[in-house]
């Protein structure tokens, strides 16, 4: 495994870890005031930065808890792509499902979590084994899809209290970042061949 991947992991790790130091902190010290700070507040213009701050707050540690595994492994699968990649992708993810949370909210509601970059992660994931065509993207497709498929039906309105707009535009960020995102170049493969005794070779596309 490369550097740029084995750091896009270990980035992963460090945001789960991060989002567990402002969770507990926030329970049990400041009682929700960092949710209402960095929280996203639809229709609030005063605060935009909200959009890359609201993925790292949860509501209490159940909700916390509940979207760590798939952040951690989902996260991981597009990490595999490299550094860049992943934090590109978490960006674009980021900011499609925080404009659709703070269009779609009726205000002055707060929303928090990061469900949003879960459901991205899993689109990005599902879409990038169609257009890359490789075998280790294609294998991670058919394991998302068999591991957490359902997850597709959080996009639609269901549970008072979730938001499912963060779902659906975070799985469509996640379309979007696999889209737009550059597809990665075949590594040339080396094939020798023996000619009149000696030892030569070519690349082959």
């Amino acid at each position: 495994m490369n550097r740029s991947r084995i750091t896009a992991i270990l980035t992963v790790a460090a945001m789960l870890a991060a989002m567990w130091v402002f969770e507990i902190f926030d329970s049990f010290m400041l009682r929700g005031g960092l949710d209402r700070e960095l929280g996203l507040r639809s229709w609030d213009i005063d605060a935009p930065w909200t959009l890359l701050t609201a993925p790292l707050m949860h509501g209490n540690l159940a909700h916390l808890i509940g979207n760590s595994l798939p952040f951690l492994v989902l996260g991981s699968l597009v990490a595999f792509s490299g550094l860049s990649r992943f934090l590109l992708t978490t960006l674009i993810v980021a900011v499609v499902s925080g404009v659709g949370v703070w269009l779609f909210t009726a205000p002055p509601s707060i929303t928090v979590g990061a469900s949003g970059l879960v459901f991205g992660y899993f689109g990005y994931t599902v879409l990038r084994g169609i257009i890359e065509r490789r075998t280790v993207d294609i294998v991670i497709m058919i394991c998302v899809i068999i591991f957490y498929g359902t997850m597709i039906w959080g996009v639609l309105p269901q549970y008072p209290g979730v938001s499912w707009q963060a779902h659906l535009f975070g799985f469509m960020g996640g379309l979007l970042a696999a889209y737009l995102l550059p597809r990665r170049e075949k590594k040339p493969r080396q094939i020798n061949q023996w000619n009149n005794g000696a030892q030569g070779g070519y690349y082959a596309p």
